[in-house]
């Protein structure tokens, strides 16, 4: 816990500090990239500091964790503190990282609030960001030792086995070892990260979940190709890391992939389960569902799965088939084009709409897809009295949704 004079400190200066975080964490990037250059270049996502979406990512988290520490009534951080651990070992992140990213915080935070920043005010502040680099440290201290590896060393070189093309823009790569060693197992839900090195020599990062059961010896991800522009028209960023692979990368070829991690992992208790997913957002369903088909699960088991059309919902035909393997299992899916198919059953055309779905109460549902369409499948579920810490999600990307904060 803070000390109780920053702790009022904080909770009095929280306001004016969070007006401002989002001024302060642009220059807080600015400042660190003109000093690291390599960070931008082959850790940080530049895609998403193109488009500001890291420095919202940053702005909400600093906000929820101090509002988290001040609050009396507000839960613990411990869930917001996993999701960012998580990521952060499955980039190698060391412990020393903490300083620099200290060092340009609090240089944007004096630049940017001048004179309010008084030696009170700059103490009290330190003491939260450190509050929550030794945690985030102590977290992935955990999460390296599990792995049974040191601390960063989660790289490893591998194989691609097997490429096919499992919709219209998504190809699945299954990955193994080059001599043979099985990998290790994880949890059905995570993810590793995947480095390639771009034309311009940078090496950039991006996290694909893991759409194979547990103990297969071998890792299978999906990894979808992004056009430059969306079906109305719209111009949207390339994949710059996804189209790499999906352009470029066959059987034989060697990928350095890290070791599993995320926490957004299928809990092993007998509650129904709602499983929602949308887009590429079926792959880490997928691992869940392989996992219960092979356990022969008597859960009951609701999946929802939204799409543009059939020919670009990827795995759509495994899906099927891993829901007819699970007993208490019904598959929901709902496409906003059909093309010449009529909706037929629980295949329906359109937006996911959660009124057509028997959705028990008691059940804990998983997410993953778009962050507005997690949204509003969160929103459905919660008025159809789930409750809310239920509700589990995955973002791939920077989570500007914080819900243990809200």
């Amino acid at each position: 816990m803070l000390s109780a004079t920053s702790t009022e400190v904080v909770r009095a200066t929280l306001p004016v500090v969070g007006g401002a975080i989002g001024e302060i964490t642009p220059n807080f990037y600015r400042r660190m990239f003109a000093a690291h250059p390599e960070l931008l270049r082959d850790t940080f996502n530049r895609g998403n500091q193109a488009q500001g979406d890291q420095q919202r990512a940053l702005a909400g988290a600093i906000a929820a964790y101090a509002t988290l520490l001040v609050d009396p009534d507000a839960p613990p951080p411990a869930a917001l503190m996993s999701r960012i651990a998580n990521k952060h070992a499955s980039l190698g992140i060391l412990p020393e990282q903490y300083a620099i990213v200290h060092e340009h915080l609090f240089a944007a935070i004096v630049e940017v609030l001048g004179d309010a920043v008084t030696p009170e005010v700059a103490a009290a502040w330190d003491e939260v960001y450190w509050h929550m680099a030794d945690a985030l440290i102590a977290a992935e201290k955990g999460l390296y030792a599990g792995a049974g590896v040191e601390a960063g060393d989660v790289w490893r070189e591998l194989v691609v086995t097997e490429r096919q093309l499992v919709s219209t823009d998504t190809v699945a790569f299954t990955l193994a070892t080059s001599d043979g060693v099985a990998l290790p197992t994880f949890l059905p839900g995570q993810y590793v990260s995947v480095q390639v090195e771009l034309p311009d020599g940078a090496h950039q990062i991006r996290q694909y979940s893991l759409s194979a059961a547990p103990g297969a010896g071998a890792w299978r991800i999906g990894v979808r190709r992004i056009a430059p522009f969306a079906a109305d028209g719209t111009p949207q960023p390339a994949g710059e890391v996804s189209n790499h692979l999906y352009d470029n990368v066959f059987e034989g070829d060697r990928v350095r992939v890290s070791l599993p991690f995320g926490d957004l992992t299928l809990d092993d208790s007998s509650d129904p389960l709602v499983l929602v997913s949308a887009g590429i957002g079926v792959t880490p369903i997928l691992g869940m569902l392989d996992h219960l088909a092979a356990a022969r699960a008597e859960r009951r088991v609701e999946v929802i799965h939204a799409d543009r059309t059939p020919a670009r919902h990827a795995h759509r035909a495994e899906l099927s088939a891993l829901v007819e393997r699970i007993p208490g299992a019904t598959l929901h899916t709902w496409y906003e084009e059909l093309g010449t198919r009529e909706p037929q059953g629980r295949v329906r055309a359109g937006r996911v709409d959660l009124e057509a779905v028997e959705v028990p109460a008691d059940a804990t549902a998983y997410l993953c897809g778009p962050l507005p369409f997690m949204l509003g499948v969160r929103d459905a579920l919660v008025a159809r009295a789930v409750p809310a810490e239920r509700i589990h999600y995955e973002v791939f990307g920077p989570d500007t949704w914080i819900p243990s904060a809200s």
